[in-house]
């Protein structure tokens, strides 16, 4: 549940023990079947200044006013601020789950940030509609989205001015990966892909007058090649195979790979060309997923810890808006990506303050602890706005000096926890074993954190407070952060 998704939800506790693993993940491909919803969050005004684009997309951004074209920008961080929590609500309901988290990966490997929600909403649709699907065609369907032509400067590579930036990353990131190319092959690539770029509303649009219908060799093959032509080479490529069995395998088994496994997977997959559902079924359903070199050992990105909570502890958020300081604070923004290349995951999540801040989350959640950490600035990520997380940091430090100042403005996560479910599960649980019951739920690794400790941090007054209290407390922990 936690490699193929987003952790069990609380309702689905009880059917665990019931259903062997190839069940269950049956049960999950089952719910990951029908296609997603399209996401829309642009507001209104940016809805209407969309359709008054003419198909051509020219915008009379000349027309708009400094203070409308402050507006527009403003909205459209808005909008990918509200997409954001938007899709994060998705992976914490949705029963599609694997599709979702494999959504997450995608997002991941096609990495783009770009301030223009309608762009980021249809990639992120591109990326949902396809998770499961054929690796090909949602290969082709990206490098047509106005958020990645426009991410990697291809509205810029025309006819006797390559720009070889969008071929570049096709090759290193999308498919065969570093060291598998040459810079011939990039140049003749970036020819290809001249004339390719969007429309302002977001339209895949091929400009004839900027492509170059030249001869071009890319990877020995010859001829008036064209964008769709060096898709097609490269998914020939055994090696984009391998490559996206080995980072699917780190992914979802371990971060070191195991190199018999990925040859087996990589083979099989590129045989099915690029059939992503089975890649992931001979993933999770082989004997040697379960492997105890495997169990416990993948540290939770800080959208899956964020997400697992949820899930587990169902809740309502009266401050939507702390789910963005924390995936800040914790280094993983949704539609943030560092750089090109997405996030490294691994050990890259965890430093002395991440992990600080990782154990203090269920804290902050259960109301036990104030959120005054300062994350890192970056003007994209606050949407223009003042940096609260630091404006209640300022504030904290001011009280530790003595002066009286008011807490007006500070935004703590103010959940409202349901309990009910949880505290259900463990009805029938002596109160003796409570406490190794909770760690055995929740901890995935080989070690567990001892029943001596829970129950000294772990209030005892009822046995309501104790569950409570107890779950709090192994959430917090470092073994926690394991998967």
């Amino acid at each position: 549940m936690w490699r193929a998704g987003f952790g069990p939800a609380v309702e689905q506790l009880e059917d665990l023990g019931k259903v062997s693993t190839k069940q269950f993940y049956k049960a999950l491909v089952k719910a990951s079947d029908k296609k997603p919803e399209y996401i829309n969050v642009a507001d209104n005004y940016l809805q209407g200044l969309m359709m008054g684009f003419d198909d051509v997309g020219r915008i009379q951004q000349k027309e708009l006013t400094p203070d409308e074209k402050k507006m527009v920008r403003d909205k459209n961080r808005e909008g990918v601020k509200n997409l954001n929590l938007s899709w994060l609500k998705e992976m914490v309901n949705s029963p599609a789950q694997l599709r979702e988290k494999m959504a997450f990966f995608w997002h991941g490997h096609f990495a783009c940030r770009n301030l223009n929600v309608f762009y980021q909403q249809c990639l992120l649709d591109v990326i949902r509609t396809n998770a499961l699907g054929n690796f090909g065609t949602m290969l082709r369907e990206v490098s047509k989205t106005a958020a990645m032509l426009n991410f990697l400067n291809n509205q810029q590579n025309k006819k006797d001015h390559p720009n070889e930036n969008f071929a570049r990353e096709v090759m290193e990131l999308f498919t065969v990966g570093r060291g598998n190319y040459s810079e011939t092959d990039i140049k003749e690539a970036a020819r290809a892909f001249t004339g390719w770029t969007a429309t302002v509303r977001g339209d895949f649009i091929f400009r004839k007058g900027q492509h170059d219908f030249g001869n071009k060799t890319v990877m020995g093959k010859s001829g008036n090649l064209e964008g769709e032509d060096v898709l097609n080479i490269l998914l020939d490529q055994k090696q984009t195979a391998h490559n996206l069995a080995q980072k699917i395998y780190r992914f979802m088994v371990n971060d070191t790979p195991d190199k018999e496994r990925v040859d087996w997977l990589a083979d099989r997959f590129y045989k099915s060309n690029y059939d992503i559902a089975g890649l992931l079924e001979d993933i999770f359903t082989s004997d040697w997923f379960y492997d105890q070199k495997n169990t416990g050992v993948r540290i939770k990105s800080p959208v899956e810890l964020l997400v697992g909570i949820q899930r587990m502890l169902p809740m309502k958020l009266q401050n939507q808006e702390s789910l963005i300081v924390l995936q800040r604070i914790l280094g993983q923004l949704l539609f943030y990506p560092p750089n090109v290349a997405g996030w490294p995951g691994g050990k890259t999540w965890i430093d002395s303050s991440t992990l600080m801040m990782r154990m203090r989350i269920p804290q902050l959640i259960n109301d036990e602890d104030e959120m005054n950490v300062t994350p890192k600035t970056d003007d994209d990520q606050m949407m223009g706005r003042p940096d609260e997380a630091a404006m209640a940091d300022n504030r904290a430090k001011a009280v530790a000096k003595g002066k009286n100042i008011s807490n007006k403005g500070m935004k703590p996560i103010d959940a409202d926890i349901d309990w009910s479910k949880f505290l259900g599960y463990f009805e029938k649980t002596d109160r003796a074993n409570l406490e190794n019951a909770i760690a055995g739920l929740l901890l995935q690794t080989k070690t567990a954190v001892g029943g001596d400790i829970i129950k000294a941090y772990a209030d005892g007054t009822s046995r309501e407070s104790f569950i409570k209290s107890a779950t709090i407390q192994v959430m917090s922990t470092p073994e926690y952060q394991l998967c």
